[in-house]
């Protein structure tokens, strides 16, 4: 069984390196608890690669800051198995039954929707802690009681962007989406925040994942004449897709609202920034914080900045320390309570697992791109925009 090796090489100097043996940590006494096995499954290669190291660079930091770099909590040295899904929810569900086969009680990750949305019936199935990010579908917060998200949701993207585009009563908004999991879970809540709250007429235009050529779908667009296009994307064709609609000219005959995505993406909107309104979930210049200063200096010895899905991964490990200190341990039904209605000081700010959903009440942010790097326009408090209580299936 392969070990986690994914944070850079000076922070896993000093702090949290994954090793054959786990988690660096200070050395084990005789009256030390039970070490606690923790499963690491997300995409290491895939359509979602990219974010997915993100996510694991960010959880080794944030077990770093968590446990003030001991590797341990309440004497339970915390042993991370790391599992590539490559975002395929069936590699991924195999995976997480060869961990929780072999005493795992606790597992995180899925980079994917389509992959969250299958291990939560699994952790429910087999009482099991299941901590999900950076997967964004709604579906995912109150699935069931044994089931937890690190990052935010759909909802909270499309309220962020609702602020963001004005008034939209009897206008018309097109969805432009992958036709994927993430994807038809943001048309849905553009159905429910812009069309049922503000008064939109949505409709969606869905894009196969193995689309190459983005002509035809920046024609609809046009024929369609939207007052706003919403486009929900992920991965890496984004650079195609945004490059064709500015070519085919759809910039200039609606509004487009997107959310800001990683680093790797500020160059693709260059050309067209001021055309592009963005919902962010995270830039790291915008909150000020505690944890995220730790997060920015962690990965600035080794020569980086934090990218959008490191926050994910960093809220991640402080729920997990979290619920093993208060729980004393991994028995899932003292994990998981230990979670619900807990708030705690993540990078992005204050947040909040809400107990009878476990969506995680979180700011957002609006942001522009100027230049290099975005800036921040406003930052929306956490009730702003939660989503509608879900309870449990």
């Amino acid at each position: 069984m392969r070990k986690a090796s994914i944070v850079a090489a000076s922070a896993a100097a000093a702090l949290v390196a994954f090793s054959a043996t786990g988690i660096s940590h200070t050395p084990a006494r005789a009256a030390d608890a039970a070490p606690v096995p923790i499963g690491l499954i997300y995409s290491k290669t895939g359509l979602l690669g990219g974010y997915g190291a993100q996510y694991a660079e960010g959880f080794a930091i944030g077990l770093a800051y968590a446990t003030h770099g001991t590797g341990t909590v309440a004497g339970h040295k915390l042993v991370v198995t790391e599992r590539d899904d490559a975002g395929d929810p069936a590699k991924a569900v195999a995976a997480a039954k060869d961990l929780i086969g072999t005493g795992t009680k606790i597992v995180a990750g899925s980079t994917s929707s389509a992959v969250a949305l299958q291990l939560a019936p699994l952790a429910a199935e087999n009482q099991v802690l299941f901590i999900s990010g950076p997967a964004a579908a709604d579906a995912v917060t109150g699935n069931n009681a044994y089931t937890f998200r690190s990052g935010r949701q759909t909802y909270q993207d499309v309220a962020t962007a609702a602020s963001a585009v004005g008034d939209v009563r009897g206008k018309k908004v097109l969805v432009l989406a992958q036709d994927s999991a993430f994807g038809q879970a943001n048309d849905k809540a553009v159905e429910a925040v812009l069309g049922a709250e503000h008064g939109a007429t949505v409709s969606n235009l869905y894009v196969p994942l193995s689309a190459s050529d983005f002509a035809p779908f920046a024609q609809k667009i046009k024929d369609a004449k939207p007052d706003v296009l919403f486009v929900a994307w992920a991965g890496a064709t984004g650079e195609a897709l945004f490059k064709t609609l500015d070519d085919q000219g759809v910039f200039s005959v609606t509004k487009v609202v997107t959310g800001l995505a990683d680093r790797a993406s500020y160059a693709t909107f260059k050309p067209f920034e001021s055309k592009v309104t963005f919902l962010s979930y995270y830039f790291y210049q915008a909150p000020k914080t505690k944890a995220n200063d730790f997060l920015v200096s962690e990965l600035k010895k080794a020569g980086k900045v934090p990218d959008l899905f490191d926050p994910d991964g960093f809220a991640a490990a402080q729920m997990i320390v979290h619920a093993v200190e208060k729980a004393g341990g991994d028995d899932p039904k003292k994990t998981t309570a230990a979670l619900a209605d807990w708030s705690f000081d993540a990078p992005k700010g204050r947040e909040t697992i809400r107990g009878s959903d476990h969506a995680v009440l979180q700011p957002m942010f609006v942001a522009k791109l100027s230049g290099a790097e975005p800036q921040l326009v406003r930052t929306l408090d956490a009730n702003a925009v939660a989503p509608p209580p879900h309870a449990f299936k």
